[in-house]
């Protein structure tokens, strides 16, 4: 088993009727977990890449009722590197 996480911001409003929609998608069978953050418009779900890959995930998502507005990449970009400063002659 190949377990694989993936993040997407949604738009709001979540309804419960939606939210119940994807409690039911956990009940597919590769689905490992749905986390949801109201805060931040986030679902982070983890599943098994050996029986789902994130079309698929996405698409059950989508017939959940939930609108994606995005994927997020789960580790943030490294910060930039201040340039050096020149040398003084």
């Amino acid at each position: 088993m190949t377990t694989v996480d993936v993040l997407y911001r949604y738009a709001p409003p979540l309804t419960d009727q939606v939210a119940l929609a994807l409690a039911r998608t956990r009940d597919v069978y590769g689905i490992r977990g749905l986390w949801l953050d109201r805060t931040a418009h986030t679902l982070r779900v983890e599943f098994d890449a050996t029986r789902l890959n994130s079309a698929t995930v996405t698409r059950l998502i989508a017939l959940a009722g939930l609108r994606i507005a995005e994927e997020l990449p789960l580790i943030s970009p490294p910060a930039p590197q201040p340039e050096p400063a020149p040398a003084a002659s």
